[in-house]
């Protein structure tokens, strides 16, 4: 199986305060934006820079404006997380450690991301988390290969696939996320949608996966079932 883990609310909790400050300093330099708390973006399950476009959009800017800076947006925003992102160890999902050590001991599964996240800030706060060391380079979907979440199971199939260019098999692929939108992406696909309540949804609010769990420990549960 390949195990496509989402970050915030899934691996980590509480760990994007210098995430958020580096938003802010990147809209800052690069289009001037004050205070981007000033506008209301719900930002569970969705890309960085989805969020930064809407943020963008309400500040009055055009879609022009946004599409030829948003590189030069994705670019400032990582190196402002560079400088700011802390050790977070004591951010991991409780149970979670103990979950990935397990899953990377079993011959039957490929770990790997499948994030809003851009991928230097994602793979940055996993390090700084201590367990960066489970998601191979080279793998997975970030937010910086689209800004449609839905677009990035089907790229981290392709990386996953055969050489010669064969995707991963849907049926040995599932997402595993916090969020509404991490299950919408796994439909998407037509993979399966693993949800976690780990995050700010509860087990009601995510019933539309194929497998919901409480926590790190009942996801193992579920997980082994799979297996």
């Amino acid at each position: 199986m390949l195990l496509l883990f989402d970050v915030d609310g899934t691996l980590l909790l509480r760990a994007a305060d210098a995430h958020k400050e580096a938003f802010h300093v990147a809209l800052h330099d690069v289009f001037g934006i004050e205070d981007a708390r000033a506008f209301r973006v719900a930002t569970p399950g969705k890309t960085d820079l989805q969020i930064a476009r809407e943020v963008l959009l309400q500040a009055g800017y055009g879609a022009r404006a946004i599409d030829d800076r948003i590189d030069a947006l994705g670019e400032a925003w990582c190196r402002a997380h560079a400088e700011r992102q802390p050790e977070i160890a004591d951010r991991v999902a409780p149970g979670m450690r103990d979950l990935l050590r397990w899953l990377a001991g079993e011959e039957k599964v490929r770990l790997s991301l499948l994030t809003g996240n851009l991928e230097p800030i994602a793979r940055l706060k996993l390090a700084r988390a201590g367990i960066g060391e489970y998601f191979a380079r080279g793998q997975g979907a970030f937010g910086s290969d689209s800004e449609d979440r839905a677009e990035l199971p089907a790229v981290a199939r392709r990386r996953a696939g055969r050489r010669g260019g064969e995707p991963y098999p849907r049926t040995r692929t599932a997402v595993i996320g916090d969020t509404p939108l991490d299950i919408a992406c796994a439909r998407a696909d037509g993979v399966r949608a693993v949800a976690v309540a780990t995050g700010p949804f509860t087990i009601e609010d995510l019933r539309a996966a194929d497998d919901v769990a409480a926590d790190a420990a009942a996801l193992r549960g579920v997980l082994a079932r799979m297996l």
